[in-house]
């Protein structure tokens, strides 16, 4: 490609709207455009680093026995009421009606559509295995599209599906599928971690997400630097407290707080740690009040509390509810007589006595709390989040946390879609047995956003080899040199030779706008010919990650530019994974 006759329509200055590093350097390399918020058009180059993506994860899901199909993107509401999603999966399902008034939506995900086309294929024990998989766009009508291609309303999915005949199959298939992704995110060049998550809205019984790390990923990780468990916050799993205090407190009694509605002014009035206090969170699960604590340093977690109470739809309640609820506003809520049929405590709270808590009346709190004697607990249970310092739940050791960004998420969904949908097949004595699933899905929009949050510097996007669209740039600084320009055209072809995707630039710019562009759109390899170096017979040969330059022989060309090529891959490889 020449870049005088290509679309790249680089900008100087980002959006204003755009928020995280991969937004801004997308549109100012002219990779990708919006239209609307959170949906996007892909510009050529964009479009060549998605089908970079695509051609690695077909490569991968190939090798590992999936088989590529395309399903539809409109699908009838009649599965989603099959599979009892169609209410439960909430306003990001985009759903309407067509010409005959019959309910539809776009797909956000296919698990219904898929297990459709199996239960009216797959008859016998002697078809299972079998691993479907798609590359398609997916709409989700996110309440607040944000960050580019990293939460858009449209994106490009690849999802896949495993039937199989028994959980030993599916754990094959689900390991399968596992090394796969494994494989894909090394061969992308990606620095990642495979961490225990939580299944959402997908459901299934076992999930495990694959995380790009990066400073600016929007999930956090909890990470064991002595083994290898990590696990994202909504998951990680927190060790009960190994020794208890049963010393009895005397009574509750109150104290005035006037005007102290955090935990901070309250520790800071009382001049007390925040571990000595309870915070009392109240919450709406399906409609019904329940209340939720958590020692006062510490952060409630919701997926887990939602998972523990086992409801469909969970919010915090709102200063109105709080208030009718507790006589007192937001801030003053307390477990003490607290008219709330469902009181649960995170297990760290049972460990000690004599907590400070809200007293349900204004500016007022109440200290010598003994929840086991003042207060009405339902259960105690894992509810909060990992914090720094914790213990591995497996070894034990201290645990830290990292950010990364989700790009790849793969499921265990057992026999929740089967059944619901009545997927079966005949086993070797002839009876019924329902399909035990699969589901594994690779973000491929949000790959390029995650790598370039990943790789980036200060002139822009810093591209791993097999991700760039393209991995070599041929800069000619003296287009008019009759000299130059032959022999720039001489390692154009030798380049394409090598199966290289190559862009010449070719413009007659000046050599500042040539080098600022060559940094912008991020590949890694750059190759810089001008009329000082072939009067030395040579051409600089520049790695866009670490900036090293060395000069290449234009004599013997082929030969030096392998071996430099070579090592600017393998120290993406060294890093990879």
């Amino acid at each position: 490609m020449r870049w005088s006759t290509a679309y790249i329509p680089t900008l100087k200055e980002a959006p204003a709207d755009a928020e995280v590093v991969s937004h801004r350097l997308l549109v100012r390399a002219g990779m990708i455009r919006k239209l609307a918020a959170g949906i996007y058009s892909y510009l050529p180059l964009g479009l060549k680093a998605l089908a970079r993506v695509e051609r690695v994860v077909r490569e991968e899901m190939d090798r590992a026995g999936a088989q590529e199909v395309l399903l539809p993107a409109v699908q009838p509401a009649d599965l989603w009421l099959e599979s009892g999603r169609w209410d439960r999966y909430g306003k990001e399902l985009l759903r309407f009606k067509d010409r005959h008034q019959r309910d539809s939506c776009l797909g956000p995900t296919h698990e219904e559509v898929i297990t459709d086309l199996l239960r009216g294929e797959v008859r016998s024990y002697r078809q299972l295995p079998v691993i479907l998989y798609q590359i398609q766009t997916k709409f989700r009508d996110e309440i607040r599209p944000r960050f580019g291609l990293m939460r858009g309303r449209e994106f490009i999915m690849k999802d896949a599906y495993s039937f199989d005949r028994d959980s030993a199959g599916a754990d094959a298939s689900y390991q399968a599928m596992s090394e796969a992704y494994r494989r894909i995110f090394q061969r992308l060049g990606l620095r990642f971690r495979v961490v225990e998550a939580d299944s959402g809205a997908i459901g299934g019984a076992f999930s495990h997400e694959f995380m790009v790390l990066a400073r600016t990923g929007e999930d956090v990780i909890a990470v064991c630097p002595a083994c290898d468990y990590a696990a994202n916050v909504e998951r990680a799993e927190i060790l009960p407290p190994e020794s208890t205090d049963s010393a009895q407190p005397p009574p509750p009694a109150e104290i005035s707080t006037p005007g102290l509605h955090t935990v901070a002014e309250v520790c800071a009035f009382l001049g007390l740690p925040p571990t000595r206090l309870v915070k009392t969170l109240l919450f709406m699960a399906d409609g019904r009040p329940v209340a939720a604590l958590v020692r006062g340093d510490r952060e409630i977690n919701e997926v887990k509390l939602k998972n523990f109470l086992q409801a469909g739809d969970l919010r915090l309640a709102s200063p109105g509810e709080v208030a009718c609820l507790t006589g007192a506003p937001p801030g003053f809520a307390g477990p003490v007589n607290l008219p709330v049929p469902r009181l649960v405590a995170d297990q760290e709270l049972a460990a000690r006595q004599g907590w400070i808590t809200g007293a349900n009346r204004t500016d007022t709190h109440l200290e010598n709390v003994s929840l086991a004697r003042d207060a009405a607990i339902s259960a105690y249970a894992d509810l909060r989040s990992m914090a720094d310092g914790d213990a591995c739940p497996r070894c034990r050791r201290p645990v830290t946390s990292m950010r990364g960004i989700e790009v790849g998420h793969v499921f265990k969904l057992g026999l929740k879609y089967s059944q619901a949908m009545n997927a079966v097949f005949l086993d070797e004595e002839g009876r019924e047995r329902h399909m035990v699933m699969g589901c594994y899905g690779i973000g491929v929009s949000r790959v390029v956003a995650a790598a370039i949050e990943q790789n980036h510097d200060d002139h822009g996007i810093v591209f791993p080899p097999p991700l760039a669209p393209f991995p070599v740039i041929l800069a000619n600084l003296d287009v008019k040199s009759a000299g130059c320009s032959a022999r720039a055209e001489e390692l154009y072809v030798l380049l394409q030779g090598e199966g290289l995707d190559v862009l010449l630039d070719d413009r007659e710019e000046r050599p500042g706008v040539k080098f600022k562009d060559m940094d912008l759109v991020g590949a890694p390899m750059q190759l810089i010919l001008g009329a000082r170096g072939l009067a030395r017979d040579a051409v600089e040969a520049k790695d866009r990650r670490t900036g090293a330059r060395e000069e290449l022989p234009l004599t013997g060309f082929l030969p030096a530019f392998r071996r430099w090529r070579d090592e600017v891959c393998a120290g993406w490889s060294a890093d990879a994974g």
